[in-house]
């Protein structure tokens, strides 16, 4: 018998990818997804992808009742993997309450139906975010939580504390919080992949809208900093890579593989790689050449950010693999698709 998953934010970019890496590992999955940032045909391409087609069901987890109902109905699901969430980081400075609303409730409503329903662990998708500007390079699960430059990554942080608590409290829940650096790239079939809606508010989306004529010009905001080429530098994961360490998170926790109940992990790829070296790689990776120029520094952005992915390498036993020229390809292929559907 298959082993049942709930993937929250299962429509949405990261989500779509773990969908199809579960269900490649022989996971049952189903999915809720209150559609907000995604759309329900994404359901077709990771059935086209992965050959199976996930339940679905369109459901906000800030609604309890319909998030019980759905427990009831779907006996069960041994585990949660949970990504619904806002996610801009801009909009959560000016919209701050509806940020708290929609990442704070979600989580609480889903802990508090765990244990009523036996459902054993939840892997949480936490961010980098929560280290700020980390005071060493590159940075350690052991790094100190810096005050939050925004309400989103509050959030991140608040959430991450409200797990801590709630399995010390005696919860008989087990999690892992997976800290992502900064996640690119698309399935290699062409079928799922990174869709905003409306302006990209990450990199690489814009990156690929401006190879594809559909922006004028792609701005680097700031050459300035104290970096070797004077632009931000991150550490890019790719997508499928970064939806594994999903999937074998799931394994540890049914598989009862962890040292302590909660359990962080840092998913990067332990190499930091600036915005102009970034671009450069796009360009040579796809051989279209970019519109860019260089503006001024955006407010809140920390000035570089890498992981120590060590642990992860080590204890977890997942390690990125992907080439950023393979990754960098896969998000071209994914726009060049949109264009062919008329999408984009």
């Amino acid at each position: 018998m298959k082993e049942k998953i709930l993937v929250t934010g299962g429509t949405g970019y990261i989500g779509s990818h773990t969908v199809v890496e579960l269900q490649n590992s022989g996971y049952e999955v189903l999915i809720i997804d209150n559609l907000s940032n995604s759309s329900a045909d994404v359901v077709d391409n990771i059935e086209k992808v992965s050959g199976v087609r996930p339940l679905f069901q369109k459901l906000d987890c800030l609604d309890f009742n319909g998030l019980q109902q759905f427990f009831e109905k779907h006996k069960g699901i041994k585990a949660i993997i949970h990504f619904a969430a806002s996610k801009a980081v801009g909009e959560s400075v000016e919209k701050p309450l509806l940020y708290y609303r929609n990442n704070l409730v979600s989580l609480i409503n889903l802990l508090e139906l765990m244990p009523k329903f036996g459902v054993e662990g939840i892997v949480f998708s936490s961010s980098c975010t929560v280290y700020g500007q980390p005071d060493q390079l590159p940075v350690t699960e052991e790094a100190p939580i810096k005050v939050a430059e925004s309400p989103y990554g509050n959030t991140k942080q608040i959430n991450e504390e409200i797990i801590q608590d709630t399995v010390k409290s005696g919860s008989p829940i087990k999690s892992i919080l997976l800290r992502y650096f900064n996640p690119i790239g698309a399935h290699p079939s062409g079928l799922i992949g990174e869709l905003p809606l409306g302006v990209p508010q990450n990199l690489v989306p814009y990156i690929t809208q401006t190879a594809m004529g559909i922006r004028k010009k792609l701005s680097v905001f700031g050459n300035d900093y104290n970096t070797p080429d004077g632009s931000c530098i991150r550490d890019f994961i790719n997508v499928v890579d970064l939806a594994k360490a999903h999937v074998v998170s799931i394994d540890r926790i049914l598989k009862g593989k962890q040292k302590e109940a909660v359990e962080v992990f840092n998913i990067g790829t332990g190499t930091g790689l600036s915005v102009l070296e970034l671009i450069n790689a796009f360009e040579k990776a796809t051989g279209v050449k970019l519109n860019y120029e260089i503006t001024e520094r955006r407010a809140g952005d920390i000035e570089q950010v890498w992981a120590n992915p060590e642990h992860a390498n080590n204890e977890l036993g997942w390690k990125a693999e992907t080439s950023i020229e393979d990754t960098l390809q896969s998000a071209w292929n994914w726009q060049q698709k949109l264009r062919e559907k008329g999408v984009q």
